[in-house]
């Protein structure tokens, strides 16, 4: 479905009521012990969805055999037609085999400037809030977008704020929280990220952390949003300005999740060269067991 399709629902999400007020750090952990649980993006298998060769139903049987709690459901690959009856039948398979869809991921660009094309994204992210509800999902990923050309990242941040505010009433209607992810653009670095969320100042939007994407000083800035995090991809690299990669110290992140009191899934992202077959199991071994030694 395209955005100016969905234009039409914008006026029942942009003048709902305001959802009841709450703290400004609502969305935040909760600090104390955490609780931590692991999950699989669908993204790791982006080529096999693709194709075909793979479905997202075939994703629940990998969630059992690896012992992991649940599916971060990337919703590139998903069918054109006969979506609805589609969602049904993947629901009830994860339910009934214990696998829990805490989350889905789309595509957004929330660097919009005029009131139209903000009309249209809010309506973009209402209709995904409308599919995570239906799968049972609490959790959308997002994405800020680019700074267009002309444009300064204080204007584009701005942009940003004023979408997520008015997304957020609909989607606190449903129970799904909106997670703004570190995905370069707008979202480059952590403190950008940060001061958006704390800008838009609703229990429905948080960050999606994704470990992978900082590029000047990662550990700081991933430590620097988790406080904020509402869910997380962990990668297995870390990539750098200078050009450097080195492999990702997932314990080194955890211990900041724990510190934090983070409560929630953290999901195994990958995009790594090694063919899934033998590098998805082995990484979802890693998570799981993290997930369960930082777990208190």
């Amino acid at each position: 479905m395209k955005r100016r399709e969905l234009l039409k629902m914008v006026p029942a999400a942009a003048g709902a009521s305001l959802i009841p007020s709450a703290r400004a750090d609502a969305p935040k952990s909760t600090g104390g012990s955490a609780r931590i649980k692991s999950a699989l993006c669908a993204y790791s298998y982006r080529e096999q969805l693709q194709s075909g060769k793979m479905s997202y139903e075939d994703l629940v049987d990998i969630a059992v055999e690896h012992g992991i709690d649940g599916l971060d459901l990337t919703v590139y690959w998903l069918p054109k037609t006969g979506m609805d009856a589609h969602l049904m039948s993947l629901r009830r398979k994860a339910y009934l085999a214990a696998v829990e869809i805490p989350a889905i991921a789309i595509r957004s660009n929330l660097c919009r400037s005029t009131d139209q094309q903000q009309q249209m994204e809010v309506a973009w992210l209402s209709h995904w809030v409308d599919v995570a509800d239906k799968l049972g999902a609490s959790h959308i990923r997002i994405f800020g977008g680019t700074v267009p050309d002309g444009a300064t990242d204080d204007q584009a941040a701005g942009w940003v704020v004023e979408i997520l505010k008015r997304a957020a009433e609909y989607a606190g209607k449903k129970g799904v929280i909106l997670g703004i992810e570190n995905h370069g653009g707008i979202t480059l670095y952590g403190e950008r990220v940060v001061s958006i969320v704390n800008a838009v100042d609703s229990p429905w939007v948080g960050i999606n952390l994704d470990t992978g994407n900082f590029r000047r000083d990662p550990y700081r800035e991933i430590e620097m949003c988790v406080p904020h995090a509402v869910n997380a991809q962990f990668k297995t690299m870390m990539n750098f300005e200078d050009g450097r990669h080195e492999a990702s110290d997932w314990d080194r992140v955890m211990k900041m999740f724990a510190a934090s009191g983070y409560k929630g899934y953290v999901s195994l992202e990958y995009e790594g060269e090694e063919p899934v077959a033998t590098a998805v199991p082995k990484y979802l071994a890693q998570l799981r067991d993290l997930s369960k030694k930082y777990s208190t």
